[in-house]
């Protein structure tokens, strides 16, 4: 018997996933806490040096500007968190925003543009090679993200979700997940769903790690990457 594919696995089960359901293998949620804070801390660690070149650059690129960008996303059970990056647009990025929302690239509930201007110069760069995340590995060790998860929304598409698309909101968002090892930005709305669906439906010790050191290897090859 042949393995089922992604898309036979998600249309197999359409029931809506519950807290309880999700949270019922306490063990592996033990688990991938502490894999979660050690690993957070060893990234941190390690990747100071390129925390510390990349803020000297965003700073010579505007001097005026913040070295980091803190936004307000959607967690578990809709809790709202401020999610790091490295500042990778101007300043008032999101005051242009709603300018540009109808050069949306991608369905649904998202806003992706591979040539945004608001994007700097700097930015560029560590949005291609996704350096700009490295802050995350703080929302990571304050319990508030995991290294592997659903993408945190923003509140403004959370507003857009159905029932269903809010199943992606029982567990705790992540760094990296099955969405960003399957075409990142291009996958529709609806398929990362489908795909952060399947993660919860399916997510184990043995994945995460699959995922983890499968975002390396994407990322050195990504071209979805904007």
């Amino acid at each position: 018997m042949k393995a089922a594919t992604v898309e036979q696995r998600v249309a197999s089960s359409n029931h809506l996933l519950t807290a309880d359901q999700v949270n019922a293998n306490l063990s592996y949620l033990r688990m991938k806490r502490l894999i979660d804070i050690f690993g957070s801390l060893i990234g941190l660690i390690l990747l100071s040096p390129i925390f510390l070149v990349v803020a000297i650059l965003i700073k010579i690129e505007d001097p005026k500007g913040p070295v980091f960008f803190r936004q307000i996303r959607v967690g578990k059970d809709e809790t709202e968190f401020y999610m790091y990056k490295f500042r990778s647009m101007v300043t008032d990025a999101e005051h242009r925003l709603k300018d540009l929302i109808a050069l949306n690239e991608v369905s649904g509930a998202m806003f992706k543009m591979q040539k945004d201007p608001r994007v700097t110069r700097v930015g560029k760069f560590i949005r291609k090679t996704s350096i700009d995340e490295l802050p995350q590995f703080i929302n990571v060790l304050k319990g508030e993200m995991s290294l592997v998860g659903p993408r945190p929304p923003l509140p403004r598409e959370v507003l857009e979700y159905k029932i269903y698309h809010k199943q992606r909101l029982l567990i705790t968002p992540g760094c990296t997940g099955i969405w960003q090892v399957n075409g990142r930005n291009s996958v529709g709305f609806e398929d990362m769903v489908k795909l952060d669906i399947l993660y919860i439906k399916n997510r184990s010790f043995l994945l995460d790690m699959q995922l983890i050191f499968k975002t390396f290897s994407v990322l050195l090859g990504s071209k979805s990457a904007f």
